[in-house]
């Protein structure tokens, strides 16, 4: 009597598993899309003096062909929940029909699982060395990606160990090749100094304790654009929900420099924290500010220090746009 060997419990369920945690990608990704489309911020709290999901969401490299990165990270997962199911969905026909069917799947599987691996380990990079923040989301997503690519290369049985070789330096060259191309001029135009026609990179980390009066100095100054958008955003009834003590605010002052920050602090900023020069923690509590900066432009809500490109848009100014600063 011929005994048939029984199928391994990863082989039955990957299809499965795979889906299930390419659907918690999509959820995560889908959530940073809406929030960088609406400019909402992220439910994520940065610990002080480290840079948050917020910092990331208004970096460089969170917009991909003028679109949210987030968003193609969301299609790629709902790509893979596609793949992974098609096979049990479409179970009706021939047998040889659905076995073409399996192994295309699997293939398409192995390759995106490989592609979206290596994005993802290119993106923890930025994350660790460039932006230099701290996003859950961010690296849940890469753990997922990495999940995805273990569960396409046990979940079955490859006959040829080859095939899987072959296809990961393949689709990871390309890949690779294909991300360092798109972030190219988002690398060549992050200056941290400053050179003729180019903005400046700010950054800050407080090697001293805030004073109440002021927080930290300002080290920057402003040009005429700088200036020109704080008189529009005053003119507006903008408002600015900030800290003394909070490093991202002073992020924030350095983006506007001295003397725009001047006209801020008089007419649009709101002090939030209790021993603060003019605190006002009441009106913060009124608008149920969560963290700082927070800014209240026309009825919309956008947290974390932003670019002051970001401001001039949500803010409809139209004045000259030649920003000295960026982040």
């Amino acid at each position: 009597m011929i005994r048939r060997r029984s199928t391994p419990w990863i082989h039955k369920w990957s299809r499965p598993l795979i889906a299930a945690i390419a659907g918690c990608g999509a959820l995560i990704t889908g959530y940073l899309t809406i929030e960088k489309l609406t400019g909402n911020s992220a439910v994520c709290v940065a610990q002080a003096g480290v840079k948050g999901c917020n910092d990331v969401l208004s970096s460089p490299w969170a917009t991909v062909l003028g679109q949210p990165l987030a968003l193609f990270g969301f299609l790629a997962y709902i790509s893979m929940v596609i793949l992974a199911l098609a096979p049990l969905i479409f179970k009706s026909g021939e047998n040889n029909s659905r076995k073409q069917l399996e192994n295309l799947t699997w293939l398409l599987l192995l390759s995106g699982a490989i592609a979206m691996s290596v994005f993802s380990s290119y993106l923890m990079y930025v994350l660790a060395f460039q932006i230099k923040a701290l996003c859950p989301y961010c690296i849940g997503s890469a753990l997922f990606s990495l999940s995805l690519l273990v569960l396409t290369i046990i979940g079955r049985t490859w006959e040829d160990v080859g095939q899987i070789f072959f296809t990961a330096v393949i689709v990871g060259m390309v890949t690779l090749i294909g991300t360092l191309g798109v972030y190219a001029g988002v690398n060549q135009s992050d200056v941290t100094t400053g050179t003729p026609g180019q903005p400046v990179k700010i950054s800050f980390t407080p090697k001293e304790d805030p004073n109440p009066a002021f927080g930290w100095e300002i080290t920057t100054t402003s040009g005429a654009a700088e200036i020109a958008l704080a008189q529009h955003l005053s003119k507006i009834d903008a408002k600015e929900y900030s800290a003394y003590w909070c490093p991202h605010c002073h992020e924030q002052k350095l983006l506007f420099g001295k003397e725009a920050e001047q006209i801020i602090d008089n007419n649009v900023k709101v002090e939030c924290a209790t021993d603060g020069l003019k605190a006002q923690p009441e009106k913060c509590k009124a608008a149920n500010i969560k963290g700082f900066p927070t800014w209240i432009i026309a009825g919309q809500s956008y947290s974390g220090a932003q670019n002051l490109e970001e401001l001039a848009k949500v803010s409809g100014y139209t004045g000259s746009r030649n920003f000295k600063y960026f982040k």
